[in-house]
């Protein structure tokens, strides 16, 4: 759980996809130290992320995330494969994704932006580098950015698949 301190920014649930764990738990402390508010899940892998999203067992109670942070390199479905999926499906292809990730390479970065990526950053190489990046994007996305109606989006979405 993000910590609430940002009581004036609405709470948000926000999916993050990462295999490794030590990132996902740096990501998650980074993120409560930058005062991102609401709630933070995690899955590790493309096809996780799916099941997830598209709330198929054992994620079919789960929310619909107002933001999916998406790292590029895992097991099972990389992120770009996720990504492609995500944009060919009504239900989600309008759902904010971020990519995360340690690559600078600019196919990577060229090719997550073909796919639609909301926007792409790379991982910076410290921590406290991490916390200022997500205050940035604090800031940005969820105090300036216009967001969607996500209760409308659930009801446009239907029925699980």
């Amino acid at each position: 759980m993000l910590s609430e301190t940002m009581s004036e920014l609405r709470a948000n649930h926000v999916l993050l996809v990462e295999d490794n764990p030590a990132d996902a738990r740096l990501t998650a402390l980074a993120m409560e130290e930058a005062g991102l508010p609401g709630t933070l899940a995690t899955v590790g892998d493309g096809e996780r992320a799916l099941d997830y999203l598209f709330r198929r067992p054992p994620y079919s109670d789960a929310p619909r995330p107002d933001l999916v942070l998406l790292d590029l390199n895992m097991p099972r479905l990389n992120g770009k494969a996720c990504l492609a999926r995500l944009r060919a499906d009504e239900r989600t292809m309008d759902l904010p994704v971020i990519i995360l990730s340690t690559s600078d390479s600019p196919e990577d970065i060229s090719d997550s932006y073909r796919l639609h990526a909301s926007f792409y950053l790379v991982k910076p190489g410290d921590f406290s580098e991490l916390v200022e990046a997500f205050q940035s994007l604090r800031e940005f996305w969820f105090e300036q950015a216009a967001q969607p109606d996500t209760e409308r989006e659930e009801s446009v979405a239907g029925p699980s698949d």
